[in-house]
């Protein structure tokens, strides 16, 4: 059995942990990819969170083959026998540990953004990683979290082979895995989506888990809804987080935005961050087939204000649009004629296919994020930036194509849209200044240049430089 993602892996991972609600838990997440996973088994335990560094002490000449592993608060497992079949002398061992400690230091001030961690000592601590292979990570976590005084030790992963599996009981007290191949292959197998994770989402994820829980209440609703647009109705996956401040429509380019596993990981990422999302089939099954349809950005956008139409009724919540491909052109042709669109993000999309008339009269403060690699679609996002009187940043990702498929550019961008979400949807009028009719809004024309931003790197939805004037006329 796949996984969709690793949201999917940590909710089912929790189901077979249910019964350890209510004790005395702290559930630690590996990172990077064990985080996302071990959020969810937290949030099902209603247990705290925190993240496990360990680094493994490598002997110098052959790093592969470790000595021991190194944990916070100056936490060492040495493997004795290890040391002394290789000879290592008490200063090699220390410059290892030395060159390991400060990188392990280094990843914990960037998760933790100086929180203290949760106390481990006495308590059961769950450990968790999206999947083990050889298992050498997770043997070194067990072996540093009982060296640092937990009571019971429980190892928890979606996927594993059953040889490591079988092993890591040696060093955990239980070990809980839900799908135990005998050939594992790669751990990515396992998942649909199996995009890499980022420090920053990371960073987000502890700092989430770390603010205080709003009072119990139902899971978020994560449900196939159809949504009336007109003659027809869309089908349609929303999820609406408790307490949830708006909510963001996906406009995907190929019509289908619920199956698009892009979609997906980025909607997965808002819905940590408390958003709501609605990942929206623009075109019905007959009308994908055609593809002149899926071009017809005024269609494409008439269905997306029916969409949006259909939030507001049924949450009352501010609303955005998340767009991709030809499905940015129809997030800002929707947006230019509904002054209530609180924020508006394009990724690797195709925002030229507005008409030039509709991008100058959008007022929701606009994030374009395209990859570096993507060289056209960086140029049409140029030429369309310069048509906007909104607020509005053009965000460059590097080393990203197309498709966003290169390790760790699609949680960048997905890290951009959240900040740029978060920091719009709740002031639903921080729009541009008004400056002058639409149809006097031209490259050349007079505009407020200021708003607008071009940046590159994993920062540049919050800062940059200013963009050059825009092309004459």
């Amino acid at each position: 059995m796949r996984f969709e993602d690793r949201t999917d892996a940590g909710r089912r991972l929790a189901r077979r942990l249910e019964r350890l609600r209510g004790a005395d838990v702290i559930v630690l997440g590996l990172p990077r990819g064990g985080v996302p996973v071990a959020y969810e088994v937290a949030r099902a335990l209603t247990a705290p969170l925190d993240v496990l560094v360990v680094r493994k002490l490598g002997v110098p000449w052959q790093p592969e083959l470790g000595f021991g592993a190194i944990g916070e608060r100056g936490v060492r497992v040495l493997n004795d026998d290890v040391v002394a079949d290789c000879g290592l002398g008490p200063g090699e061992l220390a410059a290892v540990e030395e060159s390991e400690r400060a990188e392990l230091e280094r990843r914990l001030h960037r998760y933790r953004a100086g929180r203290d961690p949760v106390p481990v000592p006495g308590r059961t601590v769950v450990i968790v990683d999206d999947g083990v292979a050889t298992g050498a990570t997770a043997e070194a976590a067990c072996r540093v979290v009982r060296h640092a005084g937990a009571a019971r030790v429980v190892l928890a992963v979606p996927v594993g082979p059953e040889r490591t599996l079988a092993r890591l009981r040696d060093v955990a007290d239980e070990v809980v895995c839900l799908e135990t191949p005998r050939h594992l292959g790669a751990v990515g197998a396992w998942y649909h989506d199996f995009a890499q994770t980022g420090d920053d989402e990371v960073a987000a994820l502890l700092g989430g888990a770390a603010r205080p829980a709003p009072a119990a209440g139902p899971r978020p609703p994560n449900r196939e809804v159809e949504v009336p647009a007109g003659p027809v109705r869309l089908a349609a996956r929303f999820v609406l987080p408790d307490r949830a401040p708006a909510v963001v429509a996906f406009a995907h380019g190929s019509g289908s935005g619920r199956h698009s596993p892009r979609n997906r990981f980025v909607a997965a990422v808002l819905n940590r961050a408390g958003l709501g999302t609605l990942l929206l089939d623009l075109l019905t099954e007959d009308e994908e087939r055609d593809r002149h349809n899926v071009f017809d950005i005024v269609l494409l956008a008439r269905r997306l204000q029916g969409a949006s139409a259909w939030l507001r009724r049924e949450t009352a919540l501010p609303v955005g649009y998340f767009g991709a491909s030809t499905g940015a052109g129809a997030a800002l042709e929707a947006a230019a004629d509904d002054p209530g669109i609180g924020a508006v993000v394009s990724r690797g999309g195709r925002p030229d296919l507005a008409s030039p008339a509709a991008l100058a009269r959008v007022r929701a403060p606009t994030l374009l994020i395209v990859g570096s690699l993507d060289t056209r679609v960086l140029s049409l996002n140029r030429l369309a930036a310069d048509w906007l009187r909104c607020e509005h940043r053009l965000a460059v990702v590097p080393g990203a194509s197309h498709l966003f498929a290169e390790p760790g550019t699609l949680a960048t961008a997905a890290v951009l849209a959240r900040d740029w979400f978060t920091a719009h949807l709740g002031h639903p009028d921080s729009g541009g200044p008004e400056a002058g009719g639409p149809d006097t809004a031209r490259p050349g024309a007079e505009r407020p240049e200021a708003t607008g931003r071009e940046a590159t790197g994993p920062e540049s939805g919050r800062t940059g430089a200013d963009r050059p004037p825009p092309r004459p006329a």
